[in-house]
């Protein structure tokens, strides 16, 4: 049995990993009302989701089909993939675009060198080490940081 019963429920959101970001992003979603399930590996993951959360849990392997289709994948209109493991994250976005035609594939990347990969299969990809570099840059920019004080006057 699947937790969809219906062939098309209203659109939803499937985050793969229950670490703070992957709980912080279900979180959001569901307090904006959106449907959202989130699945991970370590029920005890959950135990990270507020306790106002609205949407679904499931425990499970985020690579593994019968999983991805308990979930209801055919039916999500966005996946992101927020392990901590790359291979794992690029494996399930693979997996969610080539095999289920998901609309929107969404994964964290640790090694930016990567990304070329996650591009080819039209994955859009959030890398916290460029992320933080390009913040980094710009508090540096800002007039009064530190080591910037000649373009502060």
């Amino acid at each position: 049995m699947t937790i969809f019963q219906s062939k098309k429920p209203a659109p939803y959101t499937i985050v793969v990993g229950c670490g703070r970001l992957g709980a912080n992003l279900a979180n959001t979603l569901s307090d904006q009302g959106k449907n959202v399930l989130i699945l991970d590996r370590n029920k005890a993951s959950f135990r990270k989701l507020s306790s106002s959360f609205g949407g679904l849990t499931l425990e499970g392997d985020g690579t593994d089909l019968d999983v991805l289709k308990e979930a209801g994948i055919p039916q999500a209109n966005t996946v992101v993939a927020v392990t901590n493991n790359d291979n794992v994250n690029i494996m399930i976005a693979q997996m969610a675009r080539e095999l289920f035609q998901v609309g929107r594939v969404i994964s964290r990347l640790y090694d930016p060198e990567r990304e070329c990969v996650y591009r080819e299969l039209g994955v859009d990809t959030i890398c916290p080490a460029v992320l933080s570099a390009n913040e980094i840059d710009k508090l540096l920019g800002k007039p009064g940081a530190a080591g910037n004080e000649a373009n502060a006057s």
